[in-house]
């Protein structure tokens, strides 16, 4: 076996390693760190090889929603341990009654001056968008 063939399948079964430890923490820096790789060496394999790039994508989207179970249950368990700060966050973002309120108000209008030549633009604009209404001898006919 060469040695060209033997560095292609050690970083095959790195890169592997990498897309598991992306699902579990979805941090590329820790995963690198978990995985010994070099954050330089995992993002030139993701320019260079578009499957790696895509699997590692999925583990990331894979990891974030696995993390965010994790973080739901987490609350949940601290909602039923009555903990009034996980029960505030959960209403908060959970029901509208209880969700930040933005109020605006002010008034809404704008007054422009037209200077004469706009204000007769204005009027030629108006007058070509419009069609002129019938006059009464063409009612007629």
């Amino acid at each position: 076996m060469t040695k060209d063939k033997t560095i292609e399948r050690k970083q095959e079964r790195q890169k592997e390693k990498m897309i598991e430890q992306l699902k579990i923490t979805p941090i590329i820096q820790v995963a690198c760190s978990k995985c010994g790789i070099g954050r330089t060496s995992f993002y030139r394999w993701r320019k260079d090889d578009p499957k790696f790039a895509q699997a590692t994508d999925r583990a990331i989207v894979e990891g974030l929603e696995r993390l965010n179970d994790l973080a739901e249950s987490k609350l949940i368990s601290a909602i039923q341990n009555e903990n009034v700060s996980a029960i505030r966050l959960w209403l908060q973002n959970r029901h509208p009654a209880y969700s930040p309120k933005l109020h605006i108000t002010g008034k809404v209008g704008q007054e422009i001056e037209l200077s004469e030549e706009d204000a007769k633009l204005l009027k030629q604009a108006l007058l070509l968008a419009v069609p002129d209404e019938p006059k009464d001898d063409e009612e007629d006919e």
